[in-house]
């Protein structure tokens, strides 16, 4: 009964309650994102769209930012964009700079963040964090993060929460355990997507 009622749960900020959500909703994911949904972020032109698709994955919020500036974009334009489009930061191990690529994030918030590891679950961020910020504003500060998925334990649901995954990778990611290492990891999803794809799923799991 507990399963069926947690999916037919309304959401609230793009995460749905009553599941375990390990990777925040509400923004464009720029490794998956579509060249038009790119083109029409503030600030992104046809020659850096084009750039950006050919350039990733991206493996880090920083390597993002490094290129949006290589093309031009100053730290004010590139704060528009994150508005819109952010490469979710792994919670356990981001560095405080690259935390603070989050808009409305500054050095303490960062240093709050580092401060609770290691993250388990979204709702040890809601009680931690909510210490210091509005519901409000924990509910925009998840968009932005991820807590690494165990390849072993995760649910279908939590595979779901990564963009683009849906329930036939959810199912591939499953039919594997356990899983033993990232070798195995690239060769066994690599029989349905890309190089770069299974790096794009990669980086959002651990295996414990």
């Amino acid at each position: 009964m507990k399963r069926p009622l947690a999916l037919l749960a309304v959401t609230l900020f793009g995460l749905p309650i009553g599941l375990p959500a390990q990777v925040g909703k509400g923004l464009l994911d720029p490794n998956s994102a579509s060249d038009k949904q790119l083109a029409e972020l503030d600030g992104m032109t046809a020659a850096i769209t084009a750039a950006m698709v050919k350039a990733r994955p991206f493996t880090n919020a920083l390597a993002l930012d490094a290129f949006l500036g290589k093309q031009g974009l100053d730290p004010a334009a590139r704060g528009k964009i994150y508005g819109k489009a952010f490469l979710h930061i792994n919670l356990n191990t981001a560095s405080s700079k690259e935390m603070q690529l989050i808009p409305g994030v500054g050095r303490r918030m960062a240093h709050e963040f580092d401060e609770y590891r290691p993250w388990k679950s979204f709702k040890q961020f809601d009680k931690e964090i909510g210490k210091y910020v509005s519901k409000t504003e924990v509910a925009r500060f998840k968009q932005y993060c991820f807590i690494p998925l165990d390849l072993n334990k995760a649910s279908d649901a939590d595979f779901q929460t990564i963009p683009g995954v849906g329930k036939r990778m959810a199912h591939e990611f499953e039919e594997y355990r356990p899983w033993k290492s990232k070798k195995q990891f690239e060769r066994e999803i690599g029989k349905y997507v890309n190089e770069k794809e299974v790096a794009r799923f990669w980086r959002y799991m651990t295996i414990k």
